[in-house]
């Protein structure tokens, strides 16, 4: 997928955790004082830009990433997905992807031969999953509880 950054490396890290310690309290600041765009200085440049705070919770979610070493991927919302592209969003093979689309668990159109999947579609699929899984594990911890399997 064009959109997914290479794995994040060790300096980028440490960057980026040291970024969010200055992060946090800006936007306790924010979120206090009710502002709806934030001011930031680019010291090289000494430029000054204004963004939406939006934006700057999003640059946040990033960091806070980043810092975890995770790899970042950028969609737009209404952004297309090829089976491909799906399969490597949610660790699975992408025979499985064409599957669960033949199936009906994820919407998506065909384009001439192949399959597209909207971003949003995939998202709804995945808190469907996630929604359900929980379901399961909160009956099996009940079971346990009940049946005293040194659960608690």
């Amino acid at each position: 997928m064009s959109s997914i950054l290479k794995k994040t490396t060790k300096t980028a890290q440490k960057i980026a955790l040291r970024s969010l310690k200055s992060l946090e309290k800006s936007e306790s600041d924010l979120v206090k004082m009710k502002k709806k765009k934030v001011a930031l200085r680019i010291q090289e440049s000494e430029e000054n830009i204004e963004i939406p705070l939006e934006a700057f919770l999003m640059l946040k979610s990033i960091l806070i990433n980043m810092a975890a070493g995770k790899s970042i991927a950028l969609l737009l919302a209404d952004s297309e997905l090829s089976t491909q592209q799906v399969a490597e969003i949610l660790n699975a093979s992408r025979p499985h992807v064409v599957k669960l689309l033949e199936e009906g668990k994820i919407a998506y159109k065909k384009v001439g031969s192949h399959r597209r999947v909207k971003l949003n579609d995939l998202l709804l699929y995945q808190a469907k999953l996630r929604k359900e899984r929980r379901n399961v594990l909160d009956f099996l911890t009940q079971e346990a509880q009940e049946l005293n399997l040194g659960y608690e």
